[in-house]
């Protein structure tokens, strides 16, 4: 329960971070069979679909590095699903931001993969 709900803090985080860089949040949590995309948001015309990672600190590893390859499939399906639903043929890309609580810092990775 305390990771969900950190989770849910860091995502909240993250939503605020992209807010103050100019970024229209449409959705949080957006799930489906596929699994589940933390943040969907617009920069300009682009879909941008995020992955949130929340961690103490990067001592052991960047939190960027929990994205594997089976997240990124798993995210790219979902994301097709949203597309498809939402009827939208706009740019998309997939973005990785990190939240460090011990140094308070964000740091958002844009175009972490395709």
């Amino acid at each position: 329960m305390k990771t969900l709900i950190a989770g849910r803090e860091g995502e909240a985080a993250a939503a605020r971070y992209l807010r103050k860089k100019g970024y229209k949040v449409i959705s949080a949590g957006y799930r489906s069979r596929y699994g589940e995309i933390d943040i969907i948001a617009e920069d300009g015309d682009t879909v941008v679909f995020v992955e949130v990672k929340l961690r103490k600190n990067d001592v052991f590893a960047h939190a960027f590095e929990a994205v594997t390859a089976r997240k990124m499939e798993k995210i790219r399906l979902t994301a097709s699903q949203w597309l498809a639903e939402n009827d939208r043929t706009s740019p998309a890309r997939f973005d990785i931001i990190e939240i460090y609580t011990d140094y308070g810092t964000v740091n958002h990775i844009e175009n972490a993969f395709t």
